[in-house]
């Protein structure tokens, strides 16, 4: 049975349906959604009954196509799997010319013809490379992160591609683990704001248009809180601060309709998440009522054997589909092992069935059923790759995400008609400014460096000297002379520093955070020319800045910026645009205070910078336990004031709004954007709470000594928490509220809840 006796299996299950579905009433959009609903559970019923046991377990093995290497490569005959029916995805394969071969042996070589899903690390762009995914929370602007997202998937999709792994929804606290770059940063209540933007990005609200894709929430669960901050280590936590903190993002994406999850290499509580019953079917499906597929990360099936939870690979599969997992990535355990544990009576008929059943139900909601090629158009791939709006849309996106750290006697922007020396390993780097997980971004001269985009600013390089002065990750000095002699000829000295794009990601976790190899050394030397000094950041995760902070007039957070990062940074600079972004994770002074969060909770003996000195409080020795760069924190050209924080009254019934306003006011020389967060504490519970929770923001656009009452309403759903028997809900007592440009620097009050 090839494609076309699908395509009749498909005629044949809505021709029932035809007739009898009046659109001339009023409830035609209901009948209509129900009328497919019932073609399609009618498809894959008729399609399930044609399938044999071997098909329906192919459905479940996802091989990569070995175009880009993303872990070790354990089965090269995927080709030979994919002829015999038994392949039911296939990962990094990236053009419409290649998808369209492989989609073709499916659909006409194998008995079925059941069309392929194409996966692909769809993190941050696709060929048009947008900021980091931390870069862009840092623009706390869900319209334009939706935006970014969209424009990925129209690329993607353009490409063959028709499935993301992304988005990564890992809160994570602790800068050491480099794969806080592709997350949304350490707060629960914007990491859910972000979730749902990218979700809706990526699917839309059809996903059987040509331009939209699968998104996958990953990695499931608590995968950003490994300890000591390494890679892929354990992780233990107890179930109230799992569903305080890790959990809500998730449960955020499968309310935004994402179509599959992704298991993650982490152990939970002494189970790797891929063996996981609690969280993959307990939560996910039964109390989330997750309707779409789960997929295992990269051989993470295998691996539960390392873990000392498997003693071989049949265990393993039979532990890991029991527990939820309908997929496997790379592994081949599934296609290994599930037949002969179906005939030993270990894994249910049923369990292998619900497992292809989801999959084939996302192709058909895919629309492949109906043509597997909708995804595959060399035409629509030359066309829309890299198109104008799209690059003008990364420029924007990285123009938002970017943070001002600081700007002492207001340094910036610069005037154009200054002479800058332009210094540093990053200053002409067109490679490293996509950053990690840059999908199909051209690491090969395409993207624009800081150097070409304050050229093009400035419509020539007369004002620019230039100088690297150091590599990013070595010992060698003997350019620090050229340097010195750059910056002593500038009126300004601009540094650009930071990460190799392998630095932060994915197996790339630091317990030093300083700028790598010898930039501290070449900035004080920098330093020593008595130059005004601008640092501009390039980097995939919160650095340890003390010293920079001390020496520079002005600090820059770029992150790694994207394909049109060097133009954004220009803007900036020379202000065609006024920094906007606000830090989505907190800064240390140094590596020793991590774990450091804004939303942490007090202890019995909390310190008070302001009280007199006493060794018997919770602080360290030798350095002061506030943060460099709080949560939320970022500089503006501009100043805002916040006055007038006002509640509409002090007491409510849990069955009332609580309405806060206060007034913002721009009340510096430029035009700009405030980010207005929106914080509150519950000051005693029968556990205990944390010192702020955000709640609520709004980013405001102002003119120039204009002034607007910002407001917000939350009620007590938006207050409740985890209780001592676990039951989510609200309690009486005292609350304060906090409003401000940042979580320190607030105004206050209080209302009581009763």
């Amino acid at each position: 049975m090839k494609h076309k006796h699908l395509y009749l299996l498909l005629l044949i299950s809505i021709l029932p349906f035809l007739t009898s579905c009046d659109l001339s009433t009023g409830n035609n959009q209901t009948e209509f959604s129900s009328k497919k609903d019932q073609i399609r559970e009618t498809f894959l019923d008729s399609l399930m009954q044609e399938m044999t046991l071997e098909e329906k377990i192919g459905q479940t093995v996802l091989f990569s196509a070995g175009w880009n290497v993303t872990g070790p490569t354990l089965d090269e005959n995927y080709i030979i799997y994919l002829r015999d029916g038994m392949l039911g995805a296939i990962f990094n394969m990236h053009s419409a010319k290649g998808s369209k071969e492989f989609q073709k042996i499916a659909v006409e070589e194998t008995r079925l013809g059941i069309p392929l899903l194409f996966g692909y690390d769809v993190i941050h762009g696709h060929k048009t490379i947008f900021p980091i995914s931390l870069g862009e929370a840092a623009s706390w602007d869900m319209e334009m992160i939706e935006k970014a997202s969209r424009i990925a998937a129209e690329e993607a999709s353009s490409t063959g591609i028709n499935w993301t792994f992304a988005p990564m929804v890992d809160i994570a606290r602790d800068p050491r683990w480099g794969r806080v770059s592709e997350g949304a940063g350490e707060d629960v209540y914007l990491g859910v704001q972000v979730a749902k933007a990218r979700v809706q990005g990526f699917q839309g609200n059809d996903l059987s248009k040509y331009n939209t894709i699968l998104a996958c929430a990953k990695h499931y669960a608590a995968y950003g809180a490994p300890i000591a901050g390494r890679d892929y280590n354990t992780v233990d936590m107890s179930e109230r601060e799992l569903r305080t903190t890790y959990l809500p993002p998730f449960k955020a994406a499968v309310d935004a309709g994402v179509s599959t999850f992704m298991t993650a290499f982490n152990e939970l509580n002494g189970v790797p998440a891929s063996g996981n019953k609690f969280l993959l079917t307990d939560i996910l499906r039964e109390e989330w009522g997750f309707e779409g597929f789960v997929v295992t990360d990269y051989t993470s099936i295998n691996e539960m054997i390392p873990h000392g939870f498997s003693k071989d690979e049949k265990q393993a599969g039979e532990q890991a589909i029991n527990a939820g997992v309908d997929m496997d990535m790379q592994g081949g355990i599934f296609l290994r092992n599930l037949e002969t544990l179906l005939a030993e009576g270990k894994v249910s008929e049923k369990r292998i069935n619900d497992a292809a059943r989801s999959i084939l139900d996302m192709k058909y909601q895919l629309g492949l059923f109906e043509d597997p090629y909708r995804y595959i158009d060399t035409q629509r791939e030359k066309e829309t790759l890299s198109k104008p709006k799209y690059l003008e849309a990364a420029r924007d996106m990285a123009r938002k995400s970017m943070v001002l750290l600081k700007n002492d006697n207001q340094l910036l922007p610069l005037s154009k008609n200054k002479k800058i020396a332009l210094i540093g390993p990053l200053a002409k780097d067109d490679r490293e400014i996509i950053g990690s997980w840059a999908a199909q971004g051209d690491r090969t001269g395409t993207a624009i460096s800081v150097f070409e985009g304050i050229d093009d600013l400035l419509g020539s390089d007369k004002n620019i000297i230039y100088a690297k002065g150091c590599e990013i990750n070595d010992d060698d000095q003997s350019n620090f002379k050229q340097a010195v002699l750059a910056a002593k000829q500038a009126d300004v000295v601009v540094m650009v520093m930071g990460e190799s794009h392998q630095m932060s990601g994915e197996a790339a976790s630091r317990t030093n955070l300083d700028l790598p190899g010898v930039q501290k050394e070449l900035i004080a030397e920098i330093k020593k020319t008595g130059k005004p000094l601008v640092i501009i950041l390039m980097n995939g995760r919160p650095l340890t800045l003390e010293y920079e902070n001390k020496v520079a007039d002005a600090i820059l957070e770029a992150w790694w910026s994207g394909t049109m990062g060097g133009a954004a940074i220009a803007d900036l600079l020379y202000g065609e645009y006024n920094p906007s972004g606000k830090l989505p994770i907190t800064f240390p002074r140094n590596v020793g205070q991590i774990p450091i969060y804004y939303n942490a909770k007090n202890t019995g003996r909390p310190y008070n910078p302001v009280l007199p000195h006493n060794t018997y409080w919770s602080r360290y020795l030798d350095v002061d336990n506030s943060p460099l760069y709080p949560f939320g924190y970022g500089l503006s050209y501009t100043s805002f004031e916040y006055t007038d924080l006002i509640l509409n009254k002090q007491e409510y019934s849990f069955d009332e709004d609580i309405n806060i306003r206060v007034t913002l006011s721009n009340t510096g020389k430029y035009d700009g954007e405030e980010v207005v967060q929106l914080y509150v504490q519950d000051l005693v519970g029968n556990v205990t709470r944390p010192l702020k929770e955000l709640k609520g923001f709004e980013k405001v656009y102002l003119k120039s000594s204009e002034s607007q009452l910002v407001s917000f309403t939350i009620n007590s759903d938006d207050l409740a928490f985890y209780n001592l028997d676990m039951s989510f809900k609200a309690e009486a007592g005292e609350f304060k509220v906090f409003v401000g440009t940042n979580s320190d620097d607030v105004l206050e009050s209080k209302f009581i809840l009763k």
